[in-house]
């Protein structure tokens, strides 16, 4: 990650971006979130398909933010109240929003620690930028993901 910014600061896409090129929706699971994410790459970034899709990095990566940012909104602040994923000059952006305020925190591992923890490390390390707006009906989280 090389920055913190608020989703205001990420600006806006290029103009004139179909709307074909944004997803937006509420995920009973991050499966259903990262199957979203995968129509949106296959249709409007790459015609990469099965094997060659699970083996691509740069779409690997989009997926693995999208998984951890939603688990995280599901496992720590009562699930997801909101979802887009779009397609900008940047790269794919990924908002996920939940009705808790508490911000992401990393795990350290220590004493009674049963695993995990990871996934906002991991978050933080894939994405070029990531930014939480924290209002007092939760947050929203917003990571860009460079697609190069």
């Amino acid at each position: 990650m090389h920055d913190d910014l608020s989703a205001a600061e990420f600006g806006e896409g290029p103009e004139g971006v179909p709307d074909e090129f944004a997803i937006s929706l509420v995920p009973e699971s991050a499966a259903a979130a990262r199957d979203a994410v995968t129509e949106l790459l296959t249709t409007q970034f790459c015609a990469l398909v099965g094997a060659e899709m699970t083996s691509d990095v740069v779409v690997a990566d989009a997926l693995l933010v999208t998984s951890e940012l939603v688990t995280n909104a599901v496992v720590h602040a009562g699930g997801v109240t909101g979802f887009a994923a779009e397609l900008t000059g940047d790269g794919l952006r990924i908002t996920v929003s939940d009705a808790s305020p508490r911000l992401p925190v990393v795990e350290a591992g220590g004493a009674g620690w049963v695993g995990g923890g990871y996934g906002w490390t991991l978050v933080c390390r894939l994405a070029e930028r990531v930014a939480i707006d924290v209002s007092p009906r939760g947050k929203s989280i917003t990571a860009l993901v460079t697609m190069a």
